[in-house]
């Protein structure tokens, strides 16, 4: 059976609705989130100010103005390396895209892909959503092709559930493999054996969000009928559970399918991490592969702030995870904002133009009739 074959057929609805043309498709506009150019203008803007502060106002505060000039004398062919190795896991990034949702529709080819993940990954960055700005475009632009909205909701969790999860079991991995000995490198007790209970709590509460039944909102329905206030909550909040059992039991099917695009995933971070050790490298730092491993996932939990991009929490999560394991704060300070610049600049100025073909596209999709394979 083909991974969707089960949510196609309980999400798609009639054959007659994949043909109808596509401008009733136009009432699928981008929710709360509004990428209008002024704002797009405006959030660069408030980036440049808060990177200005970071590249140069705080080397002043922390008395690290000197050991900063050496930015500079960084190695230039392993900042090379850094820039290929970045380029290399957006790539990874538009695999796993592809995988988890072009197979539904071939309007979608390679140059959508690029347009839809680039755009998303700029909106992320720029939008103070806390990552809700990238799922809410390409829920947009994928509603914009043609996809039943079920769908769209099933596979986009089977996307988040695949990629955080590579996140998560590395929390596990190397959190444990470090306090255990099995890796080389320090092992404070609040960044290993903390971090890896967290990601082994969240992986087994995923994987019991799939015993939930797919059509629990529709049982919630039959057990709350009438139209009082708290059946109509009561409605509306069971089609959440539904949802997300339906992305996970997607996400393992799609893993016992064996596409070979599902491997982007691992690719899209670990060549993210392979970036920052890159730009250790050219300024004579290198801390232990697992360490890097670790600090690099600790430190990114910070991107859970409320900031553009996690523009200077994640730089200080990672500063503070790096400097927890012991590493000198001078090369961690050095590497870990070249490897932003690298991480945010190179995905996110491509990316907000990106967002401007996208938006041509959408409009070209909207004139055309949709059409899905069956």
């Amino acid at each position: 059976m083909r991974p969707d074959s089960r949510e196609q057929r309980s999400a798609a609805g009639p054959p007659e609705q994949h043909s109808r043309p596509g401008p009733l498709l136009g009432t699928d506009q981008l929710p709360r989130v509004r990428i209008t150019r002024r704002r797009l203008i405006g959030s660069v803007i408030f980036v440049v100010a808060i990177l200005a502060f970071l590249y140069l106002g705080l080397p002043k505060l922390a008395g690290l103005g000197t050991e900063l000039r050496r930015v500079r004398d960084g190695d230039p062919w392993w900042l090379a390396a850094a820039a290929v190795l970045q380029i290399a896991s957006r790539l990874g990034y538009i695999a796993m895209f592809r995988a988890v949702f072009v197979h539904r529709t071939a309007r979608i080819g390679w140059r959508a892909s690029y347009e839809i993940t680039m755009a998303g990954l700029a909106a992320t960055r720029l939008f103070a959503a806390a990552g809700a700005g990238g799922i809410v475009l390409t829920v947009w632009a994928l509603r914009a092709a043609g996809m039943p909205r079920r769908l769209v909701a099933a596979r986009m969790v089977a996307f988040m559930v695949l990629l955080y999860g590579v996140y998560m079991f590395a929390l596990v991995i190397f959190g444990l493999g470090l306090y255990l000995g099995i890796f080389a490198g320090p092992a404070p007790f609040a960044i290993t054996v903390v971090p890896a209970i967290i990601g082994a709590v969240v992986i087994l509460l995923v994987l019991s969000i799939a015993a939930v039944p797919s059509d629990f909102d529709r049982l919630v329905a039959r057990w709350t009928r009438g139209n009082s206030r708290l059946a109509v909550i009561a409605r509306r909040a069971a089609t959440v559970p539904a949802a997300a059992a339906t992305g996970v039991r997607t996400a393992i099917e799609l893993i016992r399918s064996g596409d070979p695009g599902l491997l982007g995933a691992p690719a899209w971070w670990a060549l993210d991490i392979a970036t920052l050790w890159a730009c250790f490298h050219a300024f004579g730092a290198s801390p232990p592969h697992a360490v890097i491993i670790q600090a690099y996932f600790v430190g990114w939990i910070a991107n859970t702030l409320p900031l553009p991009g996690g523009i200077g929490g994640v730089e200080g999560g990672l500063i503070g995870a790096f400097s927890a394991f012991g590493v000198g704060v001078q090369s961690t300070v050095l590497a870990v904002l070249a490897y932003r610049a690298f991480s945010f600049w190179l995905p996110t100025i491509p990316g907000a133009i990106a967002y401007l073909q996208l938006r041509r596209t959408v409009q070209r999709w909207r004139r055309e009739p949709v059409s899905l394979p069956g």
